[in-house]
Parts: C-alpha cells; sequence; structure tokens
C-alpha cells in the first residue's frame, strides 16, 4: 500500500449542498455515458449525506457506494489504493482483514483547503467507471472551495 507522507487532517462536514453539487456534478457525467449509477456522498464523520440511486442503477450498488466513500473518508484515501495493493497479492492479502477497506476503485475523498470534509462512493458499471464518475463529483468540490460548510 502507498504510504501517507503527510497527515491529512479532518475538516468540518461538507453541507448538504455542497453534497448535491458533488453528486450532480458525477450523475451528469453517469447520464453522459449512459450509465445507471448509484452515487453516495459522506461527510467527515463517516455518516450519509446523501444517496442518489438513478433509475436502473442495480440494487447491490447501494450498499456498494456507501461501502466505497466511506472507506475513503475513514482511511483518508481512494479505494484504488486497496484495490491496487491486492492486486499485487503477497503480504497486502492482510487487507482482506481490514473492517471497511474496500478493495473497489470508486471512492474518493473530498477535500476543500487541504482537510478531508467528506468523500463520494459510486457504484453501478466496472470500477474505472465508478473511478471517473466518482472523480467528476470530486472535482465539482475542488473547484468550489467556497461551498458552504456546516
Amino acid at each position: 500500500m502507498t504510504s501517507v507522507s503527510h497527515i491529512i487532517p479532518y475538516g468540518p462536514p461538507l453541507s448538504l449542498d455542497a453534497a448535491r453539487k458533488v453528486a450532480s456534478a458525477a450523475e451528469a457525467e453517469a447520464k453522459a455515458n449512459g450509465w445507471p449509477m448509484v452515487i453516495a456522498v459522506m461527510y467527515s464523520g463517516s455518516n450519509l449525506v446523501l444517496l442518489h440511486k438513478m433509475d436502473q442503477a442495480q440494487t447491490g450498488s447501494v450498499t456498494i457506494a456507501q461501502a466505497k466513500a466511506e472507506s475513503a473518508v475513514r482511511f483518508k484515501r481512494p479505494t484504488k489504493v486497496f484495490e491496487e495493493a491486492l492486486t499485487t497479492g503477497g503480504i497486502n492479502l492482510r487487507l482482506l482483514a481490514t473492517h471497511g477497506a474496500c478493495p473497489l476503485e470508486g471512492g474518493l475523498p473530498l477535500m476543500v483547503g487541504g482537510q478531508l470534509v467528506g468523500a463520494i462512493g459510486v457504484s453501478g458499471m466496472q470500477s474505472t467507471q465508478d473511478a471517473q464518475v466518482a472523480a467528476v463529483g470530486a472535482k465539482a468540490m475542488a473547484d468550489a472551495d467556497s461551498l458552504a460548510m456546516h
């Protein structure tokens, strides 16, 4: 697994308005590609702020999207890190015993001013496609770091 070179502080929890903007940007990307997705946005305390299930998204993706967002918040890193660690095998297989570490790409921390304020988790298609949609949501957060916080 990649080590963290500096400590990322938790910031104030993102607001519902901010979560809506993140999810809206992610949904627009999913729609543009014809991908039915589930989008979960959590605040820095790792609780759900918004869950958005697009029409025809598979119901199994509801819990997976939440797991991706929760993992990104709790471990302060993209879930892709866990997926890559497992693919290398060996000692990294111990990750399987780490409660709450979702090894599926598509979960990203949401950062404002160098602080982790929440996370987005996306599920519904291939992990790389989930990650593409999540990245658009995360970029909306980064582009609008003046969003109202609690």
